[in-house]
């Protein structure tokens, strides 16, 4: 199964200090300075929605946003082109983007040190339904290259995996690692 359109979040640490309003102006400067590998094109709004998108940053290649979907506050990594190479090097590349894109945000002045990450916390999708339906048999042709991937990212650290097992879903995992990690730790253990 040849997986395509990773979607990862990484999770904030204290989502109830977190104001979504400066990351409008923030997502501008990144438009206007292309920071990120992919094409950045577009800012949408949906604070206003409960349990919603939050503010999405619309690129060409990718999406990335401060998403509250389930009320789990986080940065997300939308994936939309295809990329070559393995499962594992498309779970290593939306990982690396939407940490570095965390990066970002904490060291973001404007931002004023209120957005940090967890670092134990992530979900992972796989953003199309034909390919990868959400049911037993594709997380179970899942799930070893799944725990490959994050044996790497968390060095061997023990970890929870739990599935969202609900058909009408994407197919995701909700991971948690024993103890956290910084987000530089992170993309070191996805790059060395």
């Amino acid at each position: 199964m040849e997986l395509q359109h990773v979607n990862v979040k990484f999770l904030v640490s204290d989502p109830q200090s977190v104001d979504l309003e400066p990351l409008i102006p923030v997502f501008h400067r990144w438009i206007q300075g292309q920071v990120c590998e992919e094409l950045l094109l577009d800012i949408a709004d949906y604070r206003h929605v409960p349990e919603g998108p939050g503010v999405v940053l619309i690129g060409h290649q990718a999406d990335y946003s401060l998403d509250n979907t389930n009320n789990r506050l986080g940065v997300r990594y939308n994936r939309k082109a295809s990329l070559d190479g393995t499962n594992r090097d498309r779970f290593r590349q939306a990982a690396c983007s939407a940490l570095q894109a965390c990066q970002r945000l904490e060291a973001e002045a404007a931002l004023g040190g209120k957005i940090r990450f967890n670092g134990r916390d992530i979900d992972l999708f796989i953003n199309d339904r034909m390919l990868a339906p959400n049911g037993e048999e594709t997380r179970q042709r899942l799930d070893p290259e799944l725990k490959v991937f994050f044996d790497t990212l968390f060095r061997g650290t023990a970890y929870s995996m739990t599935y969202d097992t609900d058909p009408r879903h994407l197919l995701g995992v909700s991971v948690r690692a024993s103890q956290p990690f910084g987000v530089t730790d992170l993309i070191h253990n996805l790059v060395t």
